[in-house]
């Protein structure tokens, strides 16, 4: 592992990461104050008001406040870490890069601490929080119960590696970690954007849009930055490819079959239908296209290992749109949820989910050629000592006799 691959558009993104996360921290810290005392100060509202409106602000607070009030203290314990979070995300991936080996360990400790934390709050929330009685509905309580998952079981995937020495995983892991937890602040940037693209639209209904496709953003960002920090074109004991052509026809065909599901269902709920259609099929096809421009590129540039990890995500990709197809009916019948809410429910899980999928198939890929790489190692037979050896000993044995 190393440095980004690209200096300049590396240190880019560390500066736009570092910037979100800075601008953050604070709304985090404070976004959840004025549910527990009236008028105390939040900046994130105040921006809100001024970005938007303060009828938009309004209605957030007041939508919020039921479902928020039944477990406040703990979520207020899940956002101000959430704030802390964001501080240590940056700090992480600078002494990963710059190899501050003893600090990254330390603050590594504390992270992995805060996120459990952290997660243990929003749970708490969700325990107790009916999904129909969720603040933005059932939909978004499934896609928040997913994240939390999601995020819990990266970092402590992150952890194990770390403790198994595999750093290369342990990056991997951690990467999609807080790909997870930026989900806060994005989510917040849509709150500002998206009323402006959709006027009138209330803030659950931007919620609704966002789930569409932030987690295939985040997990999509996650990839980009292992793939800028790992610059092996091979991995001791990998050989052939758990993507091969036919597999990745496969892939294909089921990914348009679980596509051709899933658009009626959208186009047949109007208006809301198409815009929830748009806000996921745009970020899917840049995804697709991204993933599928990197395999070529790197086999064209001979890099193996590279081609072999953008196929393996490229192909959960893929199979997204199928996942979440199957999704609806048994969201519909364990849930008891109507037909749209359920549908929105699957395709705010699918890309995220499969993600996450493909980050343990390509652990298990390196995982596997290391054991293949150590058997092969132990069943190697033993080398014949030279010849002059072997007549030393031969005659040393000649003179024990005598």
């Amino acid at each position: 592992m190393g440095r980004p691959t690209s200096t300049r558009r590396g240190r880019v993104a560390v500066v736009a990461l570092t910037a979100v996360c800075l601008a953050y921290a604070p709304i985090a810290f404070t976004e959840l104050w004025p549910y527990a005392d009236p008028g105390a100060p939040a900046p994130g509202e105040w921006l809100l008001g001024r970005t938007v409106s303060p009828e938009f602000v309004a209605e957030a607070v007041r939508d919020r406040m039921g479902p928020y009030g039944r477990s406040l203290v703990p979520l207020i314990v899940h956002s101000v870490l959430g704030g802390l979070l964001m501080l240590l995300g940056p700090v992480q991936l600078l002494t990963a890069v710059r190899r501050r080996v003893r600090l990254h360990r330390t603050l590594g400790v504390v992270f992995a601490a805060t996120v459990y934390v952290s997660m243990a709050g929003a749970a708490v929330y969700l325990v107790r929080t009916p999904p129909e009685r969720a603040f933005s509905g059932a939909a978004f309580w499934i896609v928040l119960a997913v994240i939390l998952v999601g995020t819990v079981g990266s970092v402590t995937f992150g952890v194990l590696a770390a403790y198994r020495g595999f750093p290369d995983l342990h990056q991997r892991w951690l990467l999609l970690c807080y790909g997870f937890l930026m989900t806060a602040p994005l989510l917040r940037l849509e709150w500002g954007f998206l009323p402006t693209l959709y006027p009138g639209l209330s803030i659950q209904d931007v919620n609704r849009v966002a789930i569409m496709h932030l987690g295939a953003l985040v997990s999509f960002g996650a990839l980009l930055a292992t793939r800028a920090l790992d610059r092996r074109t091979s991995v001791p004991g990998l050989t052939g490819t758990w993507a091969p052509g036919p597999v990745m026809v496969l892939a294909h065909l089921v990914g348009a079959a679980g596509l051709a599901a899933l658009v009626p269902g959208f186009l047949g709920q109007g208006a809301e239908g198409r815009r929830l259609l748009v806000a996921y099929l745009v970020p899917y096809a840049v995804t697709y296209a991204v993933l599928a421009a990197r395999a070529a590129g790197a086999r064209r540039a001979g890099n193996g290992w590279a081609r072999e990890e953008w196929r393996l995500h490229l192909a959960a990709l893929l199979l997204a749109p199928a996942f979440s197809a199957v999704m609806v009916p048994v969201l519909e019948r364990a849930m008891d949820l109507d037909r749209g809410t359920a549908l929105v429910a699957a395709a705010g899980i699918g890309c995220g989910m499969l993600a996450y999928t493909a980050v343990t198939v390509v652990s298990l890929r390196v995982l596997a050629g290391r054991e293949l790489l150590r058997r092969g190692r132990t069943t190697e037979p033993e080398p014949a000592p030279p010849a002059a050896a072997l007549t030393g000993a031969g005659a040393g044995a000649k003179e024990e006799g005598r």
